[in-house]
């Protein structure tokens, strides 16, 4: 098994890439990068946005948390983490609707900015309202996103749909709600948690 190095913060989208690295059952080294720190020269090399989460997995690099939750799920096949390559139309669909639209419009409305009418043909999710409905219509009535089995879209997803309860920037609707009660308390997400809690930075007593 090639060597895994993953790049990321405990306050970042790295809590994604963990959760599914937990998922996936693969070993792993982990390397904390500081918001406020300059970022490591390996990191650089790989990607010289210096954006965590990156992995370097023997010599393949993948960046961005989408494409690294795919790439596990196809690196590691025997975790079952991805449908057959037949059955994922849905897999792709809300995996990278997680991605793009989901997450501009939540991450607009945490910052209080609201599209014009006029420009919502602009933007990936068009306004707030619609990229809602459409995550409702994508979770209702279901366990898991993309079939019968848990996946690397409901890692994306979920990591999303948990965020952004919790910090009210994604509406508490019943199917919404129904559907991260279903994964919020998975032994790897748990596991995951446990994990990034602990290296959260520690305020200095005053």
């Amino acid at each position: 098994m090639s060597y895994l190095r993953f790049f990321t913060s405990p306050m970042s989208r790295g809590r994604i890439v963990r959760w599914m690295l937990e998922e996936v059952g693969c070993a792993y080294d982990t390397t904390l990068v500081a918001f406020d720190a300059p970022r490591p020269d390996v990191l650089l090399a790989a990607n010289p946005m210096g954006k965590v989460p990156t992995i370097i997995h023997g010599d393949r690099v993948v960046t961005e948390g989408a494409a690294i939750c795919a790439y596990l799920a196809d690196a590691f096949p025997e975790a079952g983490l991805a449908p057959a390559p037949q059955d994922r139309a849905d897999y792709y669909r809300w995996l990278f609707f997680a991605a793009s639209p989901l997450e501009y419009a939540v991450t607009h409305k945490a910052m209080g900015l609201e599209m014009p009418s006029d420009r919502e043909v602009q933007v990936g999710y068009g306004n707030y309202a619609r990229a809602m409905d459409t995550l409702e219509m994508a979770v209702s009535g279901r366990t898991f996103v993309a079939g019968d089995s848990f996946s690397a879209a409901d890692v994306y997803l979920g990591s999303q749909v948990g965020w952004g309860l919790a910090f009210g920037t994604i509406e508490p609707r019943p199917a919404i709600t129904a559907y991260w009660a279903g994964l919020k308390d998975r032994p790897a997400k748990l596991r995951a948690d446990r994990i990034d809690d602990a290296l959260m930075p520690q305020d200095n007593p005053a």
